[in-house]
């Protein structure tokens, strides 16, 4: 369990209280703040109040592409996150996650994912979600299929106007969806073409009408891929291959 905000404090203003022992110490040392954050985030999936069973598989699928650095909570939480974001606050420090993840189902927003990530143990921004049309990961289509190896980081890309001419909301969407299926530090020195197996694009396509997500206003519809990478010799006799 992480240590909480007050626990955190408390290690840093009263001198009496600190640990005893040294593998106490190097827990609360590596938990802290870095100065270059090395390890993936965390995520935390959850649940609302009402959840359809497709919504389940969603978060499934989802702990399935992240792990292991994906948890689930099997139980329903009475969390709306547009209300109060303590409860989110609370969770997320609990089990030692930044970025989280919430579903929902309901007459007015079905089958709803709400999206998100925190900054010292606090919701920094989220964005809302609905799914209209979804495949998983077990569905007829993809038997027989290759899965993703355990850990590996995905190629992201980001196809359509939205995210380079709609300023703010399409810049913050395409942050929030880097650091959701990625997690890892942006800025790298070298890549290893053995770990790249999968590909996720993100297309931004037209308007949606207003009876699509039953919200009654227009929103844009994203197609989310995933993509299987298959590395063949380079016939040029090339290193790189193809």
């Amino acid at each position: 369990m992480a240590p909480t905000e007050y626990q955190r404090s408390t290690r840093l203003t009263d001198p009496s209280l600190q640990p005893k022992k040294a593998r106490i110490a190097r827990y609360l040392a590596a938990t802290g703040p870095q100065i270059v954050e090395r390890k993936a985030k965390g995520i935390l999936l959850m649940k609302g109040t009402s959840c359809s069973q497709r919504m389940g598989d969603v978060l499934k699928d989802l702990r399935s592409m992240k792990a292991p650095y994906a948890k689930l909570l099997t139980k329903k939480n009475a969390i709306y996150p547009f209300e109060d974001t303590a409860p989110i606050d609370f969770l997320t420090t609990k089990n030692d996650s930044s970025m989280f993840a919430i579903a929902s189902s309901n007459k007015k927003r079905p089958n709803n994912l709400v999206i998100g990530r925190t900054f010292d143990h606090q919701v920094l921004d989220m964005i809302e979600l609905g799914i209209t049309r979804y495949v998983g990961l077990h569905d007829d289509k993809y038997k027989g299929t290759i899965k993703k190896r355990i850990g590996s980081k995905p190629l992201m890309v980001f196809v359509g106007d939205y995210f380079h001419n709609n300023g703010a909301d399409g810049k913050r969407l395409q942050s929030l969806l880097l650091d959701f299926y990625g997690g890892f530090e942006r800025s790298v020195a070298s890549i290893s073409l053995a770990g790249l197996d999968h590909v996720i694009s993100v297309t931004a396509g037209g308007i949606a009408t207003p009876s699509v997500n039953g919200t009654g206003t227009a929103s844009v519809v994203f197609h989310v891929r995933t993509y299987h990478v298959k590395l063949k010799k380079n016939p040029s006799a090339g290193k790189a291959p193809l």
